[in-house]
Order: structure tokens, then C-alpha cells, then sequence
């Protein structure tokens, strides 16, 4: 099978989800994750105005399997905050509101981050992700939230496999919740990622490897444990290019979706290079000087 691998694009301008697509594929990419809006705020331009028939034609010209599409959450939704509840109430319905859109618009497949406990605590912080996701996700739904590993930077949940797992284990509706796993946070998180079998049969273990849903690929600035989630250039970083490209590689993951969210390099997207290491597995050194 074909390496299944992109990066994230964006979604602007007049072409939007058209120029996502036109993005993509000149990377070389056969899959890619967008956000619907700016990932900071709530403001979303109307479904009917993203060009998807366009975008989805684009895509079967070229391969591209709208299934393997990938669109994540907005970073402002926070499911653990328990201390405002009118954060809490506009993360469960912006939440819902995004769930639409993205079954609109036609994919299957949406990252969220957990949530941050805000000081009130893992337990309490936890329990109101569980209850939120209660709240928002509806027996018909198409579309499956996948929880994302995070690094652990200041009250962040979802850093450790037992937390993810404790969370799906209680949701009603499991069938619409899978995971996504972030390189460099589970490397910021702690976890050895030469080791990455090992992390692969607990997951298996406490999850299911079948709720693996997305990986995202990226190197880490920081050392393992560190908590502090700078994503660095494939290669370039603490973990490594061997390390990552195994990862990549990996069979058990083979049909599930890699995403680069690597930095730009003096303005420039690294995506087309990086993907090109990953496809040839040669690491290039020059990629630091590309511009």
C-alpha cells in the first residue's frame, strides 16, 4: 500500500477547501488536515461557501480518498474547564457545531485536544470532558472524534494512554471516539518513542488499535518528558529521523492517516521536502538551508 501521508494546509481565500486540496498536492501529499476556521476563534464562514464539490472533484482526479481527509477542532474548545462554565458551555456547543460542519462538508475524521483541567484538577478535569463529550456526540453521527496525546503543558489532559482510555471507556456512544497520536507530545509527554511497538500493544491493550485514527508527525524541540510541545523539523529534533520515519513506516498503522505539522523554515512550508524524506527514507540534511 501507498504511504498515506500529508501535512496540514490551510483554508483561505476564495478557493477554500479548494485551494486545501491544490495545496496538498503540491507537497505531494495524498491526504491533509485542515481546520474549517481560524483554530483561535469561532468564526466560520458558511459550509456552502468552501467549494466542496470542486475540492472533492480535485481529489478523485488525483487519488485522494476523502475518507483519509483529517479536520481538527479548534484549540479554544475546552471540554475540562470546569471553573467558567461559560467556557464549558461554549466548548460543548461550538463542539457540536463543528461536528456538523464537518459532516457537511463531507469528512469523517476530527482531531480534538482533551482539554486543560485549568487548576481544578486531573480528576474534576476529566470527568468534564467525559460529561461534554455525553453531551455532543449523537448515536447517528458519521463523524468520529479523535482525542489527540498531548505533551502535558501546564494543566493539559490526555497525556497518557490511561487517561484517553479512561475517557473512552466512559462515553456512551465509543463507536464515535478514537485517538490521535502526536509524536512530539507523546515524546514531551514521556514516552520512548524507539519503543514505539511497546506504546502500540498498550494502546491495543487499553484502547484498541483499531481507534488509532490519525498520526501526527512531527520532530520535538524538547527532551522526552520535558511537557513543553515545540514541534521541530522532521530530523532536526530530540526524536529523529530513524525514529520517526519507523513510525511512519509502521505496518500496524498502515492505513491510517500521517500528518506533518512541522515548522516553517524562513516562511516557507517544509511539507514537500519532509514527505519526500518519508517516501525515499533519506533524511535531508539540507533541509535547514532550503531557502
Amino acid at each position: 500500500m501507498e504511504l498515506l501521508i500529508g501535512s496540514h494546509v490551510s483554508l483561505t481565500g476564495k478557493d477554500m477547501l479548494l485551494g486545501s486540496v491544490k495545496e496538498a498536492l503540491s507537497y505531494n501529499a495524498n491526504t491533509f488536515m485542515f481546520y474549517t476556521g481560524a483554530p483561535q476563534n469561532t468564526k466560520r464562514k458558511p459550509v456552502s461557501r468552501m467549494k466542496i464539490q470542486e475540492a472533492l472533484a480535485l481529489m478523485k482526479e488525483n487519488g485522494i480518498d476523502k475518507n483519509n481527509i483529517v479536520v481538527h477542532a479548534p484549540y479554544i474548545i475546552n471540554l475540562a474547564n470546569t471553573l467558567k462554565k461559560e467556557t464549558y458551555e461554549l466548548a460543548v456547543s461550538f463542539l457540536r457545531e463543528e461536528i456538523q460542519r464537518v459532516e457537511e462538508i463531507g469528512m469523517r475524521r476530527l482531531v480534538l485536544h482533551p482539554g486543560s483541567h485549568v487548576k481544578a484538577g486531573e480528576e474534576a478535569g476529566i470527568n468534564s470532558i467525559i460529561s461534554g463529550l455525553n453531551d455532543v456526540l449523537t448515536e447517528n453521527q458519521n463523524v468520529v472524534v479523535c482525542l489527540e496525546t498531548m505533551a502535558g503543558k501546564g494543566s493539559e489532559l490526555g497525556i497518557s494512554i490511561d487517561q484517553l482510555a479512561y475517557i473512552i471507556d466512559h462515553v456512551f456512544y465509543k463507536d464515535k471516539l478514537g485517538i490521535c497520536l502526536d509524536t512530539c507530545h507523546l515524546n514531551d509527554a514521556g514516552y520512548d518513542l524507539s519503543l514505539f511497538d511497546e506504546i502500540l500493544d498498550e494502546i491495543d491493550q487499553k484502547i484498541g488499535l483499531d481507534k488509532v485514527l490519525v498520526v501526527h508527525v512531527n520532530d520535538s524541540k524538547n527532551p522526552r518528558g520535558a511537557h513543553k510541545d515545540r514541534h521541530e523539523n522532521i530530523g532536526y529534533g530530540t526524536i529523529g529521523f530513524d525514529i520517526l520515519n519507523a513510525i511512519v513506516h509502521n505496518k500496524r498503522l498502515e492505513n491510517v492517516p500521517k500528518i506533518l505539522e512541522t515548522p516553517y523554515i524562513d516562511n516557507k512550508a517544509p511539507y514537500k521536502e519532509e514527505i519526500q524524506m518519508f517516501r525515499t527514507q533519506i533524511f535531508n540534511s539540507d533541509l535547514k538551508k532550503m531557502s
